[in-house]
């Protein structure tokens, strides 16, 4: 204990004697930031209190006291409530709230956002809590355990609930006159929400019932052909699973609203296909696509994929001995699949379905573009913030069902998975072969994976042929002059110059997605770990708070955090770092169910073995577990990776002058009407996506837990062992 808490000791007072304190100003030639202890002798008195606790432990901890855990727990509590405490009291312009003014003593300036300095100290006080609670006890005394959960608790209160907090506080709020319960009840059962007089065709009913059905059916599709692909890529003998593997992942290396574009190309009013039909067959040119159809049609593309990743994980983590076990008491194929490989596939059915219809339901893109008359919440909440309706409060009311939405969906996934044992990797070896699939569900695979694969194909075919022409249904003749107009390179007096108009934005979102995807992965699967191996008094809401930054569309995440990180106590908003934290929050739920359905196959007994022979829970997970979570660690970084590239709802709140991502460069082309650049753009954009997952996929590795594949040749009689 006393090494762990020495060394926050020390982080604690580096961060207060030498970092700075506040962050840097935006304006030219702003003054170097004072640091803590500075700022506390001079400006900013306030800020003796964080020093006497930060010098709290320390006599206790030079002595060996048996009192120096309790000792930390106090100060580390004591430091972080004071820290959260002045910051929100005292802002730019001296205290923040008119009570505090008139009761304190009056103050002549106020305080800049914290910043580096503020940042070490919080996480030492939060370790000197989370250190004094396991020396208490508490997960029997398990520091790293303890540690990794405040950590989680911590960064989901500051970065999800706290500006969340703040837009859903809008949803109260009255106008002169009104109360703010009125206000809410009037906002949360308005008729435009929960109507049931209506034609779901068209869309004239209920978002609720809109929403719910639209994300049902995406949910069931996405499972449907995500566990398709997942069996002909792990159980079938096809020549050519590369590249149907690089096809399921395709969609969700592209912007959404570029499948949208190229679907209404293909299949709207003056689609090709459209023209081509009614051109053969007399049929008449409708807007058919438009609405749910074309919602479903473009959910299920962008989506399958993390179906697809949730899914083979699991399949590959079917023990074959158990499957051999059940042929071997004369099971029939069927009979085996039915009755061992279907219910060990439990979990990642379920979580696949769930992430599939959070990810319907705030997916803001695709409804945007396709969606007609067809309204969900998501584009209600869209235009209640953005549009000439101006109405937060409206907007949060909205986000209020979306969440309940959400949650009754992710209860629905846990009474269906209920408490039974999913275990399929345990400490010992085997070299059996997966069993072969039943005729029939072989041929099914096929029959809905490989015609999806051909008509991904096609479309993505097509949409990198618009890069290439002048314009898209209209002048189809060949040129490279998008490409040169994003991506040109000239030389000039001082050698190679980046002339193209899109280097500035691809080169900002590479570097985003870069620092944002390994702390997705880490954060994501450290909780999965949490989640599924440990034990402890609020688990349940624990798993609530990580699954809520998931259950918020993108468009309000982005106003929250503007709302949230442009005043003190933190400012983010303009630079990178603010970038980095939405994604890595926005992300984080997929990184934990993936590592929630790929552990549940894992042994428990592996873990207490290492424990046993003396290995520490740190060592145990970055030794035993992590190793085996190898699917999972891929699934986790090349979601996040790809969605920090392609997220459009959150970042065009986000973006700045100096950090302008990809997306919101092509949604400025797409507006003004240069939809050959777009496209350019998104395609180079899937190329260097595709060559990114490559790269994670090989740095990362395969889970080998079997000395033969299913693609291995089956053994000659005469080499068959006595």
């Amino acid at each position: 204990m006393n090494r762990s808490a020495f060394f926050w000791l020390g982080i604690g007072w580096v961060g207060f004697a030498f970092l700075p304190w506040y962050g840097f100003s935006t304006a030219r030639n702003s003054a170097w930031p004072p640091t803590g202890l500075s700022a506390a002798l001079g400006e900013a008195p306030w800020l003796l209190p964080l020093a006497l606790a930060l010098a709290l432990p320390l006599p206790f901890l030079a002595l060996q006291s048996p009192r120096a855990g309790r000792v930390l727990l106090v100060a580390g509590a004591a430091g972080l409530a004071w820290l959260i405490a002045q910051g929100l009291a005292i802002g730019l312009r001296g205290w923040s709230w008119t009570w505090l003014a008139d009761l304190a003593v009056p103050l002549e300036k106020g305080q800049r956002g914290m910043g580096l300095g503020a940042l070490a100290v919080a996480a030492a006080f939060l370790f000197f809590l989370t250190i004094g609670l396991a020396s208490g006890g508490a997960m029997k005394g398990d520091r790293f355990t303890t540690g990794a959960i405040g950590l989680v608790v911590a960064a989901i209160s500051v970065f999800v609930f706290w500006p969340v907090s703040i837009v859903l506080v809008q949803a109260g709020v009255a106008d002169p006159g009104e109360s703010a319960l009125a206000a809410f009840v009037a906002r949360l059962t308005a008729r435009d929400i929960w109507s049931l007089n209506c034609v779901m065709a068209t869309g004239r009913c209920g978002v609720f019932w809109n929403s719910i059905t639209m994300a049902t059916l995406a949910g069931l599709l996405t499972t449907l052909l995500g566990l398709a692909f997942a069996l002909v890529a792990t159980r079938t003998g096809f020549r050519f699973k590369t590249g149907l593997r690089l096809l399921t992942v395709l969609p969700i290396i592209t912007p959404p609203f570029v499948i949208g574009l190229a679907v209404i190309l293909l299949f709207g009013r003056n689609g090709t296909i459209t023209l081509l039909l009614a051109d053969q067959f007399g049929l008449t040119a409708t807007r058919y696509i438009y609405g749910l159809p074309g919602i479903l049609l473009t959910q299920t593309l962008a989506f399958t994929p993390i179906a697809f990743l949730v899914l083979i994980g699991v399949v590959q983590g079917i023990a074959p001995a158990m499957e051999e076990a059940a042929q071997t008491l004369r099971a029939s194929r069927w009979q085996t699949f039915r009755h061992v490989t279907w219910p060990l596939m439990r979990p990642g059915l379920a979580n696949a379905f769930l992430v599939g219809f959070i990810e319907s339901l705030a997916d803001f893109g695709n409804p945007l573009v396709m969606g007609g008359g067809y309204e969900v919440l998501s584009t209600k909440i869209f235009f209640a913030v953005v549009g000439a309706q101006n109405d937060p409060g409206r907007a949060a009311a909205l986000s209020i069902v979306l969440l309940c939405l959400c949650v009754g969906a992710f209860l629905v996934q846990r009474l269906w998975v209920g408490k039974k044992s999913y275990t399929t990797v345990g400490g010992k070896g085997f070299a059996g072969t997966p069993a072969a699939l039943p005729r029939g569900l072989k041929i099914a695979a096929y029959s809905i994976a490989l015609p999806w694969a051909a008509f991904t194909f096609v479309l993505y075919g097509l949409i990198l042929f618009g890069g290439f022409v002048e314009n898209w249904g209209r002048n189809n003749s060949l040129t490279l002059k998008h490409y040169i107009t994003a991506f040109g390179l000239e030389w000039g007096d001082h050698g190679l110059v980046w002339a193209g108009r899109a280097w500035n934005s691809l080169f900002t979102t590479l570097e985003i997605a870069a620092a944002s995807a390994p702390l997705t992965a880490g954060i994501g699967l450290l909780t999965a770990y949490l989640l599924v191996r440990q034990r402890f008094v609020g688990q349940s809401a624990f798993e609530f708070m990580t699954m809520l930054s998931f259950a918020i569309p993108g468009t309000v995440i982005g106003v929250s955090y503007i709302l949230a990180f442009n005043t003190p106590p933190v400012e983010l908003t303009g630079t990178a770092v603010i970038l980095v934290i939405c994604f890595v929050f926005r992300n984080m739920p997929v990184s934990i169910r993936a590592g929630v359905a790929a552990m549940s196959q894992i042994d428990k007994s592996l873990d207490e073995c290492a424990l046993t022979l003396g290995a520490s829970s740190a060592q145990t997970v970055r030794t035993v577990i992590l190793p085996l979570l190898r699917p999972a660690v891929v699934a986790a970084l090349v979601y996040s990776f790809v969605r920090a590239i392609t997220s459009v709802s959150a970042v065009i709140f986000l973006v700045s002058a100096r950090h302008d991502m990809a997306t919101s460069y092509i949604v400025g082309r797409v507006e003004v009407g240069d939809f050959g650049l777009a496209i350019a753009y998104a395609s180079a954009l899937i190329v260097l996506m595709g060559l990114g997952i490559l790269l994670i996929q090989g740095l990362v590795g395969e889970r080998r837990i079997a000395r033969r594949d299913v693609a291995a040749a089956p053994l000659k009689p005469a080499e068959v062992p006595a």
